[in-house]
């Protein structure tokens, strides 16, 4: 497993880099955002661990960057813990969030959980009429055209395959997808069914994704 470091504090960066190496990964760092940005579009990795306050490109502009073309699990790390800060990574598709001061011990199993989530959570293939769902290939197809998500809308759509025809309330899935608790005054799940939405829903006739109206979401044949 390859892991990149995006991290501008020298000893952060040096202690993460050893410490995740003395753990088995293989670990590169970069110190700014514009050469993390740079070497995590170049190679193929399996996490990014990612400051949010970089010289050159910060952590947000460089995860809306990344997104455009990779789907790599992401650690946001920063000393800002604001509800707001949370909510924009995770929009933005981050994956988890830490805040500094940390634990390397805590760090560590964040790391490993994200590494293990898609074998951990994987089976035979899952479909719905002509939606199809492979956690093996990490392929997802509608009449037989494949269609791209990121990690979290993969996810996403795994869940609602893996319990199609419940009504799923917006703190399961936030549990579920992000192993986290959201406040109900949060948006986020909200915004993830609607990117979901448009790739695998809008452009085919039939819709699969169900609002059920102050409950959350269901996906079915038949709203």
């Amino acid at each position: 497993m390859r892991i990149l470091v995006i991290e501008d504090d020298v000893k952060t960066g040096d202690y993460l880099r050893k410490g995740l190496s003395e753990s088995g990964y293989a670990v590169d760092l970069a110190r700014t955002g514009t050469d993390g940005l740079h070497m995590a579009l170049q190679q193929d990795y399996d996490l990014l661990i990612l400051d949010v306050m970089l010289p050159g490109l910060d952590g947000w502009s460089l995860m809306a960057e990344l997104r455009r073309t990779r789907d790599v699990p992401v650690i946001f790390l920063t000393a800002r813990d604001h509800v707001d800060d949370r909510i924009r990574g995770l929009r933005l598709g981050a994956d988890d969030y830490l805040v500094k001061p940390f634990s390397f011990v805590e760090l560590l199993l964040r790391v490993r959980t994200l590494l293990r989530r898609g074998v951990a959570r994987e089976g035979g293939e899952l479909q719905l009429a002509d939606l199809r769902l492979d956690p093996l290939r990490r392929r997802v197809s509608r009449q037989g055209q494949d269609i791209a998500l990121t990690n979290q809308e993969f996810r996403l759509l795994q869940l609602l395959l893996q319990r199609q025809g419940e009504v799923l309330s917006r703190t399961v899935i936030a549990s579920e997808v992000w192993d986290m608790n959201f406040d109900s005054d949060t948006n986020v799940v909200d915004v993830a069914i609607k990117r979901l939405r448009a790739k695998m829903d809008v452009p085919y006739e039939q819709k699969l994704i169900h609002t059920v109206r102050g409950i959350g979401y269901r996906l079915a044949e038949q709203p």
